[in-house]
């Protein structure tokens, strides 16, 4: 059974929510408060879904603890604060996915079961790595190194690397991307697809993506 860590202070919308993830399958761990949710940043359930606004740490520290301690482990963010800077700093923190309140709890369902299944096929790859000049990509480990530098991707920005890999030279829209390494339910803005373009972009600054003005994106030109 996946298991699923929830930090919400808001107590109904906690009762709901786990309710509602029970009911799917998953084994669900509630947090009321950013401090006791900061006790468990070692362990390693299959997700974690966070508010924003908590008592003590707040939703943007306990993230940059989970990173920083599992680099791949996926993080749902929720808010009802400012959307479009919230979604951003989130973004730019590693949160693989972005619920603005109020939200249906089976949106919240939808997205998680996307987010675990993206997941787990990642670990089907098989062992090989590839060599993208100057980067080493591990597949099965799903990880990026630069020398003897290991860069820090999340799980989303490593999907979209390797998708981009794999339609090498291929000009792709946003609206197919969203639609093939986010999934048909998907929720959101298109907005995403850039903001994770640029985070690659800062990230791993020799792995050349070309804007096509007006339209999308394509890798692979001078390669």
């Amino acid at each position: 059974m996946k298991e699923i860590y929830l930090v919400e202070d808001e107590k109904t919308l906690s009762i709901l929510l786990e309710k509602y993830l029970s009911h799917e399958g998953y084994a669900v761990t509630s947090f009321s408060d950013g401090n006791t949710a900061m006790l468990h940043i070692k362990d390693e359930p299959n997700l974690w879904i966070l508010d924003i606004t908590l008592p003590g740490y707040d939703g943007y520290e306990i993230l940059k603890a989970i990173k920083s301690a599992h680099p791949n482990l996926p993080v749902m963010f929720m808010s009802a604060r400012n959307e479009e800077l919230d979604r951003v700093i989130g973004l730019e923190l590693g949160s693989d996915d972005y619920l603005s309140k109020p939200f249906l709890p089976r949106e919240l369902v939808i997205r998680a079961n996307k987010l675990l299944e993206r997941n787990t096929l990642s670990k089907t790859y098989t062992d090989n790595t590839l060599i993208i000049e100057p980067y080493s990509i591990d597949l099965s480990s799903r990880t990026v190194t630069l020398g003897h530098t290991t860069i820090a991707l999340t799980g989303k920005e490593f999907d979209l690397m390797y998708y981009l890999i794999q339609n090498k030279n291929h000009v792709l829209s946003r609206e197919q991307i969203l639609q093939d390494a986010w999934g048909n339910d998907y929720f959101g803005s298109d907005r995403v697809v850039d903001d994770t373009i640029r985070r690659l972009r800062k990230k791993m600054p020799f792995f050349c993506i070309d804007t096509i003005y007006g339209y999308g994106y394509r890798w692979g030109a001078g390669q």
